[in-house]
């Protein structure tokens, strides 16, 4: 494990290394506790670099056997080494050598799940960010790409299955019942794209034919006896790629494609050159193991992960403060596929309610950072949801702003341009001001300033001159490091209701750029003048979520009911009545903390149960706007000073007056959605359902709730209905004799299946009250649970730290301390995931001030602890600014 070094990386000072590896030859010889690599490196020194510049690679924890160039074994005055280093003192004055290293490597012992590890006796890497150097002494940078060639010897016993990227080229016996298999990928590559697998696996086996006509091998290799549990994961890749032919035109190039699922993983999944490596949980799935949201996380990761192909491998980015360049790209990219795939409003609020609970308060709090950063400490800590979530909002502005032709000829140009190159953020938004002919060095600002921008927007209206007029003023709050903020180019998309919910027409308008529906906020303050308004229109913001601001809206209520009503663009309609919904909460909040019972408005409550019952809408739709905003939502749109009881006591407060005020509408609704059918994880399929379980969640607050939420339980014919009810009565009847026996039953069914008993250990672990950390802490002991394993840890404490406000928030601060001494064991095994945990206390400043102090005391006995990795150390220190 690597303690901090201290070191600070800076976008500024990025150069090219004095040295590149245009081949690499490596030759892997597998044993658990003593694998032996042999790297054989093509080195060519670049033009103009001396030939005294020493050769500086870098390592991770190696063990050096042997080091020799163009034959000559090096002596010891040649080289330096380290664990962590080679630097070669005495480099031949040729342009080009040959230099071999050997080192030897301990998979099995290897827990932090970087370089090669074990999972479940199966052999893989893991190479992003940094993780190569674990394997071999290398130049382990993204501007570094090699034409690799891999030869892996093992046992064929322990391991018949031998993959890595490319295509496969050759394979043989050897003695001692071992074998070998080679592999060439043609296509140059940074490190951190190497993958190599070894093990006993089962294979699920398809084909594709590309639009020219060429046939790929497919493969899905998991665990053996779930082969049938890769179905979907197959299905989702073979529309992946003929979808990326349509909306793209980008062909798969390789003459095999191969995806892996293991059980240990530290991210979702990784994109290497044709071997993808999965997180299990993101492939693995049938209607009695994985949920309706399983089904569409598989879909959308596995074409993440194959979108990767032209977005992050053939153009990959120069250096790592250029990661939204691979990554917001792609998430936009497959943001687009799910949409196409399902239904594109319900996709579009989805994406919206992911980054304000995620992005938002990253944005606002001491770890936010801009789309491209410009210094970090430690990489793994920024593949966050800035670079992804606001990544991909960034790019989808892009095609607001240039419209969607427009748009298409630049990804055109950008894959043209720049394939085979590691590429700048600054050569991504060239290809568009190319192709485009417009002037985007305003908008790039969105890649540079951290922080979400807020719109404030008022309105009147002149009857005599039939003028409407909107003032718009922008700003940005200062952030970490950054206390001026420069004004932004923000695509702000509009509509003009009126009073029978159609577009009000104007002749003319004035004070800003107004193209195809959307106003073009540049300056700090804009006041915008449409002619032609014979009456006062209702104004829709922000349609479509065009851009990633908040707004401060002067709108009456009115307004606001009227346009959850009538607003013909979906996105904004669901804002509308999210506001409404968020605006009572914030309400509530204050009369509880005022000592007065909350009270909500009955057109409110009444307009929920019309939005239920509106057959105009796809379920999913209704569904998700019956879903109220999140504690941390609430929390969020408060600021400062919160008290999470009182919020979860007003969220509580207002489910009961909606299910109390709709309770035969709902119960009537709830009846009607029963669906006999075979199960299918179609979006249609699954918004009925989705609507069925919130109806469920509502009503369980009423009387007889408690044995509807069982009888829902017990029937379940899917895991989705099984899961959903489990939560209810978990949550909403902690403790009853029907919550207790669920959970039993439950676990008594699925005790063998890790990935079922996630969900288990999520819904316990979301339970509020203060009472969970109790058996949080138990559920440590569990037999099914296992530290080393992230998505146990994820499960369980992850669940436990960020979704559970007034468990993990208990007042005496025993959450916290709870959560100290698991951050704290986890990371001596596994840094990164440890890192990723401690984010949980991101927005502690925003607390009540006893539970601040708490907060920050725990956070403080974090940063004290000897020996702290760089990962957890650069979080924990930056949190506490």
């Amino acid at each position: 494990m690597r303690t901090d070094t201290g070191q600070v990386f800076k976008l500024e000072d990025y150069r090219p290394n004095d040295y590149l590896i245009p081949e690499t030859n490596l030759t892997f010889r597998l044993s658990p506790h003593a694998t032996h690599v042999t790297a054989v490196l093509t080195v060519e020194r670049r033009d103009g670099v001396s030939v005294s510049a020493p050769l500086v690679l870098d390592g991770d924890g190696l063990t050096l056997l042997r080091v020799e160039i163009d034959g000559r074994q090096l002596e010891p005055a040649d080289y330096q080494a380290t664990p962590d280093q080679l630097t070669i003192t005495r480099v031949p004055a040729t342009k080009r050598f040959r230099l071999i290293i050997e080192t030897q490597i301990a998979p099995a012992g290897n827990e932090t799940l970087m370089g090669l590890y074990r999972s479940s006796s199966v052999y893989c890497t893991q190479c992003e960010a940094e993780g190569f150097r674990r394997i071999t002494y290398f130049l382990d940078r993204p501007d570094i790409l090699s034409v690799y060639t891999v030869r892996i010897e093992a046992g064929r016993d322990e391991a018949p299955l031998l993959l890595s990227n490319g295509n496969p080229v050759e394979s043989g016996d050897l003695a001692d019942g071992w074998h070998y298999a080679v592999w060439h990928d043609p296509f140059p590559k940074p490190s951190y794209l190497f993958a190599l697998v070894a093990g006993d696996l089962g294979k699920v086996a398809d084909s594709f034919v590309t639009m020219s006509g060429r046939k790929v091998e497919l493969g899905i290799y998991v665990e053996p006896g779930k082969e049938k549990l890769a179905g979907y994961a197959m299905d989702a890749l073979k529309r992946s790629m003929r979808w990326d032919e349509e909306a793209f035109g980008c062909e798969y190039d390789l003459d095999v494609f191969n995806i892996v699922a293991v059980s240990d993983f530290n991210m979702g999944a990784m994109e290497n050159k044709g071997l993808n490596i999965f997180n299990d949980k993101y492939v693995l799935a049938d209607q009695e193991t994985a949920t309706d949201a399983d089904f569409a996380n598989i879909e959308a990761i596995i074409a993440h992960e194959y979108f990767h192909n032209w977005t992050g491998n053939r153009i990959t980015c120069r250096d790592w403060f250029q990661l939204c360049l691979k990554e917001g790209l792609t998430v936009f990219r497959d943001h687009e596929f799910s949409a196409d795939q399902r239904s594109r409003a319900v996709k579009r609020i989805a994406e919206v309610r992911t980054l304000r609970a995620h992005q938002f308060p990253e944005d606002q709090g001491p770890l936010a950072h801009p789309v491209r950063p410009r210094r970090y400490r430690e990489i793994n800590n920024f593949y966050t949801a800035t670079v992804y979530e606001k990544g991909s909002e960034v790019v989808r502005m892009i095609r607001t702003i240039l419209g969607a032709d427009a748009f298409r000829a630049g990804m055109n140009l950008y894959f043209e341009r720049h394939d085979g190159q590691a590429a700048t953020i600054e050569d991504f938004i060239k290809v568009f001001e190319d192709a485009s002919g417009r002037d985007l060095s305003q908008f790039a600002l969105w890649y540079h300033q951290a922080g979400t921008p807020n719109l404030t927007v008022s309105s009147t209206h002149n009857s005599a001159s039939q003028e409407f007029i909107l003032e718009i003023e922008q700003s940005v709050p200062p952030t970490p490091s950054e206390s001026r903020k420069r004004l932004m180019h923000i695509p702000l998309a509009f509509g003009l209701v009126g009073a029978g919910g159609e577009p009000v027409a104007y002749s003319s308008v004035e004070g800003a750029t107004v193209e195809d529906g959307v106003i073009h906020v540049r300056k700090r303050r804009h006041v915008v003048r449409f002619s032609g308004v014979a009456e006062r229109p209702a104004v829709s913001l922000n349609r479509g979520f065009s851009a990633p601001v908040t707004l401060s809206v002067e709108q009456k209520a009115d307004d606001q009911f009227f346009l959850a009503g009538h607003d013909s663009d979906a996105f904004a309609r669901w804002q509308a009545f999210n506001t409404l919904l968020t605006d009572a909460l914030i309400a509530a909040f204050r009369q509880i903390l005022g000592g007065k019972p909350p009270v909500f408005a009955s057109r409110l409550t009444d307009l929920s149960g019309k939005i239920a019952g509106d057959e105009t809408l796809e379920p999913a739709y209704r569904a998700l706007a019956l879903a109220l905003p999140s504690e941390a939502d609430i929390a969020r749109d408060i600021g400062k000073n919160i008290d999470p009881d009182a919020v979860f006591r007003s969220r509580e407060a207002l489910a009961l007056a909606i299910a109390t005020a709709n309770r035969e509408a709902f119960t009537h609704l709830y009846d009607r959605l029963v669906d006999d059918d075979a199960f299918s994880p179609d979006a249609a399929s699954a918004g009925r359902r989705a609507l069925r379980n919130i109806l469920l969640d509502y009503l369980s607050l009423l009387p007889g709730g408690v044995g509807l939420a069982a009888d829902h339980f017990h029937s379940a014919t899917n895991m989705t209905d099984r899961a959903a009810s489990l939560a209810v009565l978990a949550h909403r009847h902690h403790g009853s004799p029907e919550a207790i026996k669920a959970l039993a039953d439950f676990e008594a069914e699925y005790s063998d299946d890790p990935l079922v008993m996630d969900k288990w250990f999520q819904i316990q672990a979301s339970v509020p009250g203060p009472q969970t950390v109790d058996a949080v802490r138990a559920l440590t002991q569990h037999s099914a649970f296992s530290m080393a394993n992230p998505n146990r840890v994820r499960s369980l404490i992850g669940t436990f730290s960020s979704a559970n406000q007034t468990g993990f928030h208990r007042p005496d601060g025993e959450g916290y301390r709870f959560f100290t001494e698991t951050v704290l064991d986890v990371e001596k095994r596994n840094p990164q995931v440890a890192a990723r945990l401690a984010t949980a206390l991101r927005s502690w400043r925003s607390l009540e001030p006893g539970r601040q102090a708490k907060a920050r005391e725990a956070l403080l006995s974090i940063a004290n602890a000897e020996n702290l990795s760089a990962d957890l150390r650069d979080i924990v220190e930056r949190t506490l600014i």
